[in-house]
């Protein structure tokens, strides 16, 4: 196997833009997930534009591009014979491949309930682009004219860690947005997997979808071979609040060597200690935003994490509850009724209390949404023009929108509205250029909260998990090497990655297995050798199926049944004399020949029809003739003196 790392998190975060790598396995290319960073969207100033909006010299005025390194390196490596996506946002770079000709036959697997967030989520992209190419108009004359002269290497420099990391000046994985024809191939090529559905590509790998606990519809692959298995882990919490000096405690405990029972490793990842931190944080912005409606002040929380959002209205409902405060809460996104909609359609992707929640004869609702939408207090609107949204506006108020990167849409219009007030704020995830995405917007007064909420396993769990899997092999980013260091007693092996480098990866197995359908293996007549071994003749060829070798036999086997291909034991040789002899073979033993003893090496030589002479020892029988014919014979002779099948 080969992994290449094309694509680390952006500076949004793991959720927003998740990892991806492209893995060789078997002679088959895969891709594992195809995101687009919208954090290089911070280059481009927002529509639009007029005199109060704020320092834009340095954006870039025009429709912009989008930034997929995956995309591009999936077309630099000369396409992949399938793309594996782990999540929605995982998916939203597909368009940019499936576009082009040497993408035709690539296959792209997705769970159902992602696939369907992915496409609304890649819809809703285009209508926010669109936004922009009403405004700047299409460029029509190939490369827009900032991507050329003194404009670009300014941009280069002052972006430089968002747009370009480490590409130097390759521009190829920033492009233009795909279109709704391009997206309408994209899940043209799609093929969806329920939870935990096993399914075969190829006939040679098996691919399995398991819920990764992050996010709706978000799962973790297995890819199993004939000869080499994989699993995905792409994310992990890299916050370095969670990394401190303690941070390995529990493992160093766990793995060592005095008889821990499996149960305490399953004790230390069941803990909710990770669940208890983000209800603390969630806690702490409901309890901010509180704050901003008291002082009069509206919020705004550009955030497209549905589980995220769903767990602020949950909480933010009972402090509103609490407090006596009635504002309205919005949810301004032309996805946002058909996302919310799947949150009770998809039992099987929620936590297990949800579940007994869901499946109870009780009347309370799943979620804390469900109640506002009732009561009146939540309202979901696809655009700021949407028709009744005049009629419900109530300032102050809590608005929810999709789009974190604040370039596009609802954001745009409403940080132009409210960045000037003290009172109001803004809660943005963590990883996000602050001073950058509000440049347009300055001089800004807003108050702002830059949040993180738990994004992936952290690294404190990692041994024991491993401890529980039992891999043989583990591969592992190399930024986090220090944070999760090998450890010389454990079963394991770690091999480190990083970046736009290649790592080959050992074949584990020396061997593999061959499967016998049951109907041909009692078919055999097999020859017992000794107590331990028997042996069969069998004429087959060797497929694969299903990511297992199989030995298919045809129905006719006539041919073959009087014919020995195999023979053993050791040749007497006065019978074989005999056997020569009986077939008009002229043959003696030499003068000087031995007498027979055991352990000795006798021969025969043959005068007639042709000359020939016959070695034979404890381990081996040779003949030595350059006549077919004869050579033929002598064969025919010792075979009817050997065991064989």
């Amino acid at each position: 196997m080969k992994l290449t790392c094309v694509a680390t998190p952006g500076s949004g975060g793991d959720y927003h833009t998740p990892a991806s790598h492209l893995l060789e396995v078997e002679g088959v290319r895969l891709l594992l997930d195809c995101p687009v960073d919208l954090s290089a969207l911070a280059a481009f100033a927002p529509v639009p534009l007029g005199a109060d909006c704020g320092d834009a010299g340095d954006l870039i005025r025009a429709v912009p591009y989008y930034w997929s390194p995956a995309a591009a390196a999936a077309a630099k490596a000369g396409g992949v014979d399938a793309v594996l996506v782990s999540s929605a946002t995982g998916m939203l770079g597909l368009p940019f491949l499936t576009r082009l000709p040497s993408f035709a036959n690539t296959k792209v697997y997705v769970t159902e309930l992602a696939a369907r967030i992915g496409k609304l989520m890649m819809g809703e992209l285009m209508e926010m682009h669109s936004e922009f190419v009403r405004y700047y108009g299409l460029d029509t004359d190939g490369s827009p004219k900032w991507m050329q002269g003194e404009k670009l290497h300014k941009l280069l420099s002052s972006l430089q860690n968002i747009v370009i990391e480490d590409e130097g000046m390759d521009l190829a994985p920033l492009m233009p947005l795909y279109s709704a024809p391009n997206l309408e191939e994209c899940m043209r090529k799609t093929q969806t997997v329920k939870y935990g559905e096993e399914v075969c590509f190829n006939g040679m790998l098996m691919l399995k979808a398991s819920s990764s606990g992050l996010e709706l519809g978000n799962c973790v692959w297995s890819i199993k071979g004939p000869r080499a298995n994989f699993s995905s882990l792409n994310v992990m919490d890299e916050n370095n609040e969670n990394l401190g000096e303690n941070a390995m405690v529990c493992d160093d405990s766990l793995l060592r060597a005095d008889g821990v029972d499996e149960d305490e490793y399953v004790q230390c990842l069941s803990k909710n200690d990770d669940i208890a931190e983000e209800i603390e944080r969630i806690s702490f912005i409901c309890s901010c935003i509180s704050d901003a409606i008291k002082s009069g002040g509206s919020v705004l929380i550009p955030i497209g994490r549905l589980g995220v959002i769903l767990l602020i209205l949950e909480h933010i409902s009972e402090t509103l509850l609490s407090s006596n405060m009635k504002v309205p809460i919005f949810m301004i996104s032309d996805a946002a009724e058909k996302i919310i909609s799947f949150t009770n359609a998809v039992p099987e992707w929620l936590c297990k209390p949800r579940q007994e929640k869901l499946f109870s004869r009780e009347e309370e609702a799943l979620f804390g949404h469900v109640e506002l939408l009732k009561e009146g207090r939540l309202f979901l609107f696809p655009h700021l023009y949407s028709k009744g949204l005049l009629a419900a506006w109530k300032e102050p108020c809590i608005v929810f929108c999709l789009d974190w990167s604040l370039r596009h849409s609802t954001a745009v219009h409403l940080l132009r509205r409210w960045h000037a007030d003290k009172r109001n704020l803004l809660v943005l995830e963590q990883g996000v250029d602050t001073e950058l995405t509000l440049k347009p917007f300055t001089p800004a007064a807003i108050q702002v909260l830059e949040c993180s909420f738990l994004s992936g396993i952290k690294v404190r769990k990692v041994n024991p998990l491993l401890a529980v899997l039992k891999p043989k092999l583990v591969l592992f980013p190399e930024e986090l090497k220090s944070w999760c260091p090998s450890k010389e007693d454990a079963p394991w092996s770690y091999l480190y990655y990083s970046k736009g480098k290649t790592i080959e990866i050992p074949n584990i197995r020396e061997d593999f297995v061959v499967g016998l359908p049951t109907d041909v293996a009692f078919g055999l007549q097999p020859r017992q050798l000794d107590k331990a071994i028997a042996i069969a003749r069998l004429r087959a060829k060797l497929h694969l199926s299903k990511g297992q070798y199989v030995l298919v036999a045809p129905k006719d086997q006539s041919d073959e049944s009087n014919r020995q291909l195999l023979h053993w034991g050791a040749v007497d040789a006065g019978r074989l004399l005999s056997a020569l002899q009986e077939k008009g073979i002229e043959c003696a033993f030499p003068a000087d020949n031995d007498d027979g003893s055991a352990g000795c090496e006798r021969s025969i030589l043959i005068t007639s029809p042709g000359e020939a002479l016959v070695k034979m020892a404890p381990d081996r029988t040779v003949i030595y003739c350059d006549d077919e014919s004869t050579t033929k014979q002598i064969y025919d002779a010792l075979s009817s003196v050997c065991n064989g099948i």
